[in-house]
């Protein structure tokens, strides 16, 4: 059974490899002309809500197996129903 996070809490989608801006970036990006500046600033930006549902599922596909077991040895079915469903497949 998935738990539905509650609303307030928000996912970090974006990796750690993920290019961030520099002092030096920001400054390059200062110096570009007025119409550079308009092109990039007229670009739309769109934003995306995700289910309680699709957070809860992204969590658990997320989740590391120590996690799993963790939370197996703690009572959660779904995470035993899981690791049971691992140690069949190794088994197979």
């Amino acid at each position: 059974m998935i738990t539905a996070l509650p609303s307030s809490s928000q996912i970090e989608t974006t990796s750690a490899s993920a290019p961030q801006p520099t002092p030096a970036t920001n400054s390059a990006s200062q110096s570009q002309t007025p119409a550079q500046s308009q092109a990039s600033s007229a670009a739309p930006v769109d934003t995306v809500q995700i289910s309680n549902n699709a957070q809860a599922a992204l969590k658990e596909i997320l989740e590391t197996s120590a996690q799993t077991a963790k939370e197996a040895a703690n009572g959660d079915h779904q995470a035993q129903r899981l690791l049971a469903k691992e140690t069949a497949a190794r088994k197979a």
